[in-house]
């Protein structure tokens, strides 16, 4: 079966080199994109897809990607600004990337079976690639899926962090809620505060941590849905077109049914410098523990 994965990393932008994508974080140096393509060979994945700006290509291709044509099939796609549908264009002054959404979108000349889209600097464990790879095995040709985590396995102990947690029924997602300034409390509870009021969480709240699993048709909604919101925001300097919302669309407006799926892994990432350490601990464990060789690549 062939199943793509799109990493979203046209966000390192020009300071190319100095963001937390490129952090050597392994034992041996490894970044965390390499434990994402190491990951997805390993489940059946026939394809990645880097998602990266036109200007840092040659970089990217020498510092990253190199390390994986003997594995598995490298493409790549080019989120750009200017990229629009017919009769629209960029408004005067705007520098901001349309979002996630586009980010999808540009790759849509690459993909003709499903695909799993997520960020260039989260560690999902290895878990969650078998986990929708055989997800894709049994759903129904047109459903779609995310990989969710526990809201307790994705806090930072440093601060709070912004979640979107997942409202379902019988595993099929009905929203996904934004919540901000979750964290835990004095008494140990997961609390959010909105609007000056605090609301405490379950701790086995499912919350999506961008890991979804689209099927190849639903490259057709992402291209109506584009010309709905550049219609209502295309005049904006800041508005960004969302996978999240454009999920929430998707099951309002074209009932697609998206199959919420748990990783029985761990999520982690850097979302604050102090969680650098922790990280690096956690993946140095994981080789230690055989659940990744000593080198990932030889």
């Amino acid at each position: 079966m062939n199943v793509s994965l799109i990493i979203m990393a046209a966000g390192m932008g020009s300071r190319y080199g100095g963001l937390k994508q490129i952090d050597p974080l392994g034992p041996n140096g490894e970044i965390l994109i390499e434990y994402a393509i190491f990951d997805a060979i390993r489940a059946g994945f026939t394809k990645v897809i880097f998602v990266i700006r036109k200007d840092f290509e040659s970089d990217f291709k020498k510092r990253i990607s190199n390390k994986f044509d003997d594995h598995i099939e490298v493409r790549y796609a080019f989120q750009s600004l200017d990229d629009l549908p017919k009769n629209f264009v960029v408004p005067k002054g705007r520098t901001k990337p349309w979002g996630t959404g586009q980010a999808v979108l540009c790759c849509k000349e690459l993909i003709n079976e499903p695909f799993v889209v997520q960020n260039a600097d989260d560690f999902y464990g290895a878990d969650a690639y078998q986990t929708i790879f055989k997800a894709f095995k049994i759903l129904p040709d047109e459903a779609c899926c995310l990989v969710g985590y526990p809201i307790s396995k994705t806090l930072s102990p440093h601060g709070s962090v912004t979640r979107g947690i997942c409202s379902s029924d019988n595993n099929i997602l009905l929203k996904i809620n934004e919540r901000m300034e979750i964290k835990r409390n004095k008494n140990d509870e997961i609390i959010y505060i909105d609007n000056d009021q605090i609301t405490s969480i379950d701790e086995n709240s499912i919350c999506s941590m961008n890991f979804w699993g689209f099927s190849s048709s639903y490259i057709n909604i992402l291209e109506d849905n584009f010309i709905s919101f550049l219609t209502k925001y295309g005049n904006q300097l800041k508005s960004e077109w969302l996978i999240p919302e454009i999920v929430d669309y998707s099951i309002n407006k074209n009932k697609t049914e998206f199959h919420v799926l748990s990783s029985k892994g761990d999520w982690f990432g850097v979302t604050y410098p102090e969680d650098k350490k922790r990280v690096m601990n956690l993946l140095s464990d994981l080789h230690h523990s055989g659940q990744y060789p000593k080198k990932l690549w030889n």
